[in-house]
């Protein structure tokens, strides 16, 4: 089946904005001396330096290591648009940039071998903030073993309602809320003690602030 080719917006701006960045990057290479095939190779030395710490984010999620060479290559990208836009004089170059341009491709290489062969430890990632500790009771589903025991257990002294957490007593709601839209039907102490893993008395207070 042919499938209509129909142009993106978003794919042709990427196309413009990258061919536009890789004539920057060759013109700055060329005007720090490096002409002929070497300032051809420097736009693709920094488009593949950002194209691996974008895979390296995508396939092992965040860490400093691969952000930190995302933005080294972002940055001589950017970098090399803003001076081919007459903020440097691209006739008489200053010192900085040819020593800048020169040491790129061992700067390159460095960046591509450590994001391609360096594992990705604990300490390197990126820490991504932990679930509330109101939401924990959905996430936890209690082991059928353990249900078994509770019941086999001798009774427990009733829980006053005032000693069951407001945050629970919010979650077993919707809980609730769950269960009725699925079956018709409250929900019963049983099945409310199952679903938030609670002891028998902690859901018969529970049940009662639900009615």
């Amino acid at each position: 089946m042919n499938r209509s080719i129909r142009p993106d917006a978003v794919l042709v701006q990427a196309v413009i904005a990258g061919a536009l960045s890789f004539a920057h990057l060759h013109d700055l290479a060329s005007a720090a001396g490096q002409t002929g095939w070497k300032a051809w190779a420097y736009p693709v030395s920094v488009d593949l330096l950002l194209v691996a710490a974008w895979r390296r984010l995508r396939n092992s999620g965040p860490s400093r290591l691969a952000w930190s060479w995302f933005l080294i290559a972002l940055v001589a990208s950017l970098g090399a648009n803003v001076a081919t836009a007459g903020f440097l004089d691209l006739a008489n170059p200053p010192a900085w940039l040819r020593f800048g341009v020169a040491g790129w491709p061992a700067l390159a290489f460095l960046g591509g071998t450590l994001l391609t062969h360096s594992p990705n430890p604990a300490g390197d990632r990126v820490p991504v903030p932990s679930a509330p500790a109101a939401l924990a009771p959905e996430a936890v589903e209690p082991d059928p073993a353990v249900a078994l025991a509770a019941d086999d257990a001798p009774a427990l002294p009733a829980t006053p309602a005032s000693a069951v957490p407001a945050a629970l007593v919010d979650h077993a709601r919707k809980v609730a809320a769950d269960h009725h839209a699925r079956t018709g039907a409250r929900i019963d102490a049983d099945t409310l003690r199952a679903r938030l893993g609670v002891p028998a008395p902690m859901a018969a207070a529970i049940a009662a602030q639900l009615t």
